[in-house]
């Protein structure tokens, strides 16, 4: 049986989870039952990283000691994953002295035995929001870009450093050639950049005088591991490093991580590797953050979005289904209660709950509620394979929000098979009609499942077998004779504040341009165009970009017709966070010149290669 190791990043323990953490172990569950549905041996770890200076200063201030304070933090992420549905096999604590110590010990002893640990005095800036010495380069205005609100320390100690400069060439060029496959390319080439000039070395341990809590450096009890060799090396404990056992699942198939974790899983993190003499990992996939209502979140502004609140008021499935449905794989989103009840209401509801208890209760009253023996409609039964098939090319791409887009094709398509062959009105291939509406119900149970495992479940149960299919079975159909019955609506409808509000194209920055510097603008082939019902001004494009391809709206449709957009080579803003526009997500801008009369897209004067920049 093929093996299938997924890792979440191991969040720090100094404050309760957020929506950001939630969004990263739900991408990982559902690649992990993605792969369990393909039958394939899957181990899924997630767990706490629970040392470092932080953690020490916040529980001294609370009057704990760090055990209970990490411990009551660690109890909120592990709750958590019980929460949202979450099927980890098992969660990781960097305090647990029996499971993850001993091994972190070995990694140290085997970078020492490299030569690639030594020590040495070091002036620099610390900065303990990060947990790490930052280069002047890198500060702005004097402070940390990731944490502006904190103090800089100027801290002078003797620490062990790790030669990670020792490693830059060869971590550059397997990153480059995918051998190291980190994803999507907007950070892999960001990293790229940021390491053109050669990694640094990193320091390695802290003086236990200033930071008592943590693992004791081999050999030298007056210092502590710093959180490098400490976290990291989790990805290997968790499986049963250093026992023997942990082969059978390394090297790890996929480091699901935020975009702030990017450079230690991709610098750092293979560094230790290499020294250490381990394969490194196939693949790095980096999400973006999330923004609550388009601000950014923050305890000052008082928006933080709890993921325990929302599942109260929504459902696991439903904050499952929005943040992976809603939030692109690939870059920034927003978490917005209204999108909720609107997804909730229109997708959840509308087409999944809807057509399950419309479809269930025509095999009730035309078929006394068993399959009837019918035949398979070629159109549909293609339709399904074709879904399961994009829906499996995303996932590789771990492009989520398309994988789960793929599978709701199946479900409208379903919806419209009932509406056009009217079953209630008893026609003489009725019995091939409910047999197909049972068939299809069976395949979208299994490919919902990893999204809105939850609702699966009850799928599996309203239509009669014991447990979600695995894709293996799908190969045969729904068994004839099959007891269906419908159960509880799936999604009942959330009601809708009355707002007014116009739709208006919100554009947001999807990158710090202060390192990329300029917008991204790229030629866009135009593949698809079609009119946008009930709106007077709006075409829907599905653009490819090469490596690509995304959906645009825009405001043309009283300048083009969606014929002669079709095939067509235009100019695009590529880096932009996704907006909703009357409930579509469009995730470029097309650039235009205007008059008072007139609207021309730009577009190349000659044919040039699809996804070409614009210098």
């Amino acid at each position: 049986m093929k093996k299938f190791y997924i890792t979440t990043t191991i969040p720090y323990t100094n404050d309760s989870p957020h929506i950001g953490f939630a969004l990263e172990i739900i991408q990982a569950d559902v690649l992990a039952r993605w792969h369990r549905q393909k039958g394939e041996d899957v181990f899924f770890l997630t767990g706490t990283d629970e040392h470092g200076t932080k953690n020490y200063q916040t529980a001294r201030k609370q009057g704990l000691t760090p055990k209970q304070f990490v411990d009551r933090i660690a109890a909120q992420f592990r709750e958590l994953t019980k929460v949202l549905n979450i099927s980890n096999n098992y969660f990781i604590r960097t305090t647990d002295k029996k499971i993850h110590w001993p091994g972190v010990t070995k990694m140290w002893k085997a970078l020492y035995k490299s030569g690639d640990i030594h020590k040495k005095e070091y002036t620099g800036s610390y900065c303990s929001g990060c947990e790490r010495f930052i280069t002047r380069k890198e500060l702005v205005n004097g402070k940390c870009p990731n944490h502006p609100t904190r103090e800089i320390e100027y801290i002078s100690e003797t620490n062990y450093f790790f030669k990670l400069s020792k490693y830059s060439d060869k971590i550059r060029n397997l990153i480059k050639s995918g051998k190291y496959n980190v994803q999507p390319q907007i950070w892999r080439n960001g990293f790229l950049a940021l390491i053109k000039d050669g990694l640094q070395d990193v320091s390695f341990s802290r003086d236990k005088k200033h930071l008592p809590w943590g693992i004791p450096v081999p050999n030298d009890p007056e210092q502590v591991m710093y959180v490098w060799c400490d976290a990291l090396t989790n990805y290997l404990t968790g499986i049963g490093y250093p026992n023997k056992k942990y082969t059978k699942y390394w090297p790890a198939d996929i480091h699901v991580g935020g975009k702030d974790m990017l450079r230690f899983h991709a610098g750092i993190w293979p560094g230790m590797l290499l020294s250490a003499g381990f394969p490194l990992p196939k693949n790095l996939f980096i999400h973006g953050f999330i923004t609550a209502e388009g601000q950014k979140m923050s305890k000052s502004v008082g928006n933080i979005v709890n993921p325990f609140e929302e599942v109260k008021k929504f459902s696991a499935d439903a904050i499952r289904y929005y943040l992976i449905r809603e939030i692109p794989s690939n870059s920034d989103g927003d978490y917005s209660k209204k999108a909720v009840v609107e997804r909730y209401n229109n997708e959840l509801a509308n087409d999944l709950g809807n057509l399950v208890s419309r479809g269930l209760s025509l095999i009730e009253k035309g078929a006394d509620g068993k399959v009837p023996k019918g035949k398979i409609d070629s159109k549909l039964d293609k339709l399904a394979k074709s879904v399961q098939k994009k829906s499996e090319a995303a996932l590789s791409k771990f492009e989520l929000h398309r994988a789960i887009e793929s599978v709701w094709e199946l479900i409208k398509a379903t919806n419209k098979y009932i509406q056009d062959n009217k079953p209630w009105e008893k026609p003489k291939n009725l019995n091939d009609i409910l047999f197909n509406i049972a068939n299809s119900l069976r395949i979208i149970c299994a490919l919902v499942y990893p999204f809105i495992p939850s609702s699966a479940e009850e799928i599996a149960k309203q239509i009669g077998i014991k447990k979600v299919p695995k894709f293996a079975e799908l190969k045969k159909p729904v068994k004839v004779g099959t007891k269906v019955k419908k159960g509880e609506i799936l999604f009942k409808k959330l009601e809708v504040k009355k707002e007014e509000t116009k739709n208006k194209l919100k554009v947001k920055p999807m990158i710090n341009f202060k390192e990329f510097e300029k917008l991204d603008l790229r030629v866009g082939k135009i593949v698809h165009a079609e009119e946008v019902p009930k709106s007077k001004k709006l075409i829907k494009m599905k653009v490819d970009f090469g490596a690509e391809t995304k959906q645009v709206v825009a405001g043309i449709k009283q300048y083009y017709k969606p014929k002669d957009l079709k095939g067509k080579q235009a100019v695009f803003v590529v880096n932009l966070e996704p907006a909703k526009i009357m409930g579509l997500t469009s995730e470029a801008m097309i650039l235009a010149a205007s008059d008072k009369n007139k609207v021309s897209i730009l577009s190349p004067d000659k044919k040039i290669k699809t996804g070409s920049g614009i210098s």
